[in-house]
């Protein structure tokens, strides 16, 4: 197998100045067998360690939990596995903030998994959500993002 180890130049903060006395400049080293410019094999190998983040978002996950030995069975649970966690990043980048690169298991946790109760007293919907859960604003914007109006009320302190 033939490769080459190659190191990339970037500027590390966005604060690269001219007339500065000691630039700050990191390098990233990678291995590539590729015979594109540093630079472009820099990119696919970025692009590359996407998939894995989404291939162990899977086994984290549902794919940790394979039913049986039956092929179709096992068709079936990766279907839905892919359906969640397409649904499961739709639910972060609607959410915002750091929710957008968060992993799954942290969505699960802070926005998925939520600590709130809906009461219905005089037919009137009443969200009641911790007075100090530090996810609420994320998913009161998730709530207005997919719902398209205000959250219900919430109860009062």
């Amino acid at each position: 197998m033939h490769g080459s180890m190659r190191a990339r130049g970037c500027d590390s903060l966005g604060l690269l100045d001219p007339d500065a006395l000691f630039p700050v400049w990191r390098y990233h080293p990678f291995f590539t067998n590729s015979d594109l410019p540093t630079a472009e094999a820099d990119i696919t190998h970025r692009r590359h360690a996407v998939i894995e983040t989404v291939f162990a978002d899977l086994i984290d996950g549902p794919l940790a939990h394979i039913p049986s030995g039956l092929f179709a069975a096992n068709c079936a649970w990766l279907a839905c596995a892919a359906i969640t966690h397409n649904l499961l990043r739709a639910t972060g980048v609607l959410a915002g903030d750091q929710h957008t690169r968060a992993r799954g298991s942290t969505l699960r946790r802070r926005i998925i998994t939520v600590p709130a109760r809906l009461a219905r007293p005089q037919r009137q919907p009443i969200l009641h959500l911790p007075t100090h859960w530090p996810w609420s604003q994320h998913w009161l914007t998730l709530w207005h993002s997919t719902i398209g109006y205000s959250a219900p009320l919430s109860a009062p302190a």
